[in-house]
């Protein structure tokens, strides 16, 4: 018996969008990278911990290149992929095996997380690494409570669900990696104003991709917002990451 497709959360084609729209962003100078520079400088402290020397590695989602380069540097023969420009995380991939994959900011907005999962798992060569970061629960707590002030009693569905550690670890078990290890970080970032936070989640493909999605704020609730979240203002990134090995 097939098994059921999963839940339509997040939009396929507002996530492309999102994503193009992000790289069209990032070829400005000064566009904001603090988010894939903490991940990737992760990834290689991680790695380097591991002594993890891995002879052909895929790298999903950095749009940098930093990560691609310093193990390029290493004598690594890298494969770089983006949703952005057709890479599918939900099929099964139609290149590998790999020693190392690293998946960077993208496996939050995926419908089939556990799919996506398996996809990755299924790309590595055994004994190979696989290391996902992304924005997870506890995400933008300063931004929640400003759309809540500015939408009052009636919520709308403005900010995407995200996953904790507990639901990480499931997921690694459920794919069936071999040593699964969950963790959770935090990067705050200081923000003049409502708009200038806005600004920076677009540049880095962070804005709302939800299927079912509220109409755009009016002006009332735009100036209710940016009333609750006030300036400067911290905010507060939570990164996850996941790790698990294939044996």
């Amino acid at each position: 018996m097939a098994s059921a497709p999963p839940p339509l959360i997040f939009a396929p084609a507002r996530r492309l969008a999102a994503r193009r729209r992000m790289l069209a962003l990032q070829s400005i100078p000064d566009a904001p990278r603090y988010l894939m520079a903490d991940m990737v400088e992760d990834v290689l402290e991680r790695m380097s911990f591991l002594r993890h020397a891995p002879a052909r590695a895929l790298v999903i989602g950095d749009w940098s290149g930093t990560l691609a380069a310093a193990l390029g540097a290493q004598g690594c023969v890298v494969t770089q992929a983006e949703p952005a420009t057709g890479f599918a995380e939900e099929q099964p991939y139609p290149f590998g095996p790999f020693d190392f994959i690293a998946s960077l900011g993208t496996l939050d907005t995926v419908n089939d997380l556990p799919g996506a999962l398996i996809h990755l798992r299924s790309a590595l060569a055994l004994g190979g690494l696989m290391l996902a970061s992304f924005p997870g629960a506890g995400c933008l707590p300063a931004l929640r409570e400003a759309m809540l002030a500015a939408d009052g009693e009636r919520p709308a569905a403005r900010i995407h669900p995200q996953v904790d550690v507990r639901a990480g670890g499931q997921l690694l078990q459920r794919a069936g990696f071999a040593d699964p290890v969950v963790d959770s970080r935090t990067l705050d970032v200081r923000f003049r104003s409502l708009d200038g936070l806005v600004a920076d989640l677009r540049a880095q493909a962070l804005g709302n991709v939800l299927a079912r999605y509220a109409a755009p704020m009016g002006k009332a609730a735009s100036a209710r917002a940016r009333e609750a979240f006030g300036g400067p203002s911290l905010e507060r990134f939570e990164i996850l990451t996941l790790s698990g090995w294939k044996k």
